[in-house]
């Protein structure tokens, strides 16, 4: 039986007056994988997205995200989504404690099972040690850990991370990653990421597609786009290899 997929879209398109942001664009992602989003800023990543969270209305094209139209039931999509925006807004006066207390009220969390939750989300984004300090006071690397707790407390089946990397050091971001990997592995959880980080993505994904210029040029596993775009099959490629390969052809 072949995986269900948790994300399908069928000739979505957006557009913004005469400019075309995103251009027939039909991709899946299946469930308990790792989809990342490649290609440069302007390329229709992040409208993507937000279609996807009903947060913007596609001008044609349909979409569903567990099974919901994020049009028609944005809301539900919204329950059963995460998603950690590239630049993430915290209460930096508040400690992660009474910041995830009040995510979780917000998003109707009752109240008898949100400290289990918080508790989990910090110990396994690694922030127990510091639940009584400002947010203000975090480094990037810091935030982008709460953010993704602030994610976890809603226990959702996908999550969706722009640019989770960006502005992070080496050290934090192959922390960050690795973070991500081990949700994958060890729930089940279905990732989708925008990223231009091409190290650190090739580490986790099953699958990437690369967009351009609101296409999707390419899709599929880091092997069959070497094998596609390069003629290996021995393994001995890099995805900067095969993005810059198709980024040259189009």
């Amino acid at each position: 039986m072949e995986p269900a997929a948790i994300i399908e879209t069928i000739n979505i398109t957006k557009k913004y007056g005469s400019q075309t942001a995103v251009r027939d664009l039909s991709f899946q992602v299946e469930e308990g994988e790792v989809f990342s989003f490649l290609g440069p800023n302007g390329a229709g990543k992040t409208t993507t997205i937000l279609m996807l969270l009903g947060l913007t209305t596609p001008s044609s094209g349909a979409a569903t995200v567990c099974g919901l139209d994020p049009v028609r039931n944005s809301r539900d999509v919204k329950r059963l989504v995460g998603y950690l925006p590239e630049n993430m807004g915290f209460y930096s006066d508040l400690t992660p404690l009474q910041g995830l207390d009040y995510i979780a009220e917000l998003n109707g969390i009752p109240a008898d099972v949100r400290s289990e939750r918080i508790r989990r989300s910090l110990e396994t984004v690694g922030l127990t040690e510091q639940i009584r300090k400002k947010v203000g006071a975090f480094s990037r690397g810091m935030r982008q850990r709460l953010g993704i707790a602030e994610v976890l407390i809603k226990e959702p089946r996908l999550m969706i991370l722009d640019e989770p990397t960006l502005g992070l050091d080496p050290e934090g971001a192959a922390q960050l990653i690795e973070l991500i990997r081990s949700l994958n592995k060890e729930r089940r959880m279905t990732v989708l990421i925008s990223s231009h980080d091409l190290t650190q993505v090739q580490k986790i994904s099953h699958r990437v597609g690369i967009m351009l210029k609101g296409s999707m040029i390419a899709a599929g596993s880091m092997a069959s786009l070497a094998k596609e775009s390069l003629g290996i099959e021995d393994g001995r490629f890099s995805l900067e290899d095969i993005y810059m390969k198709y980024f040259k052809e189009v």
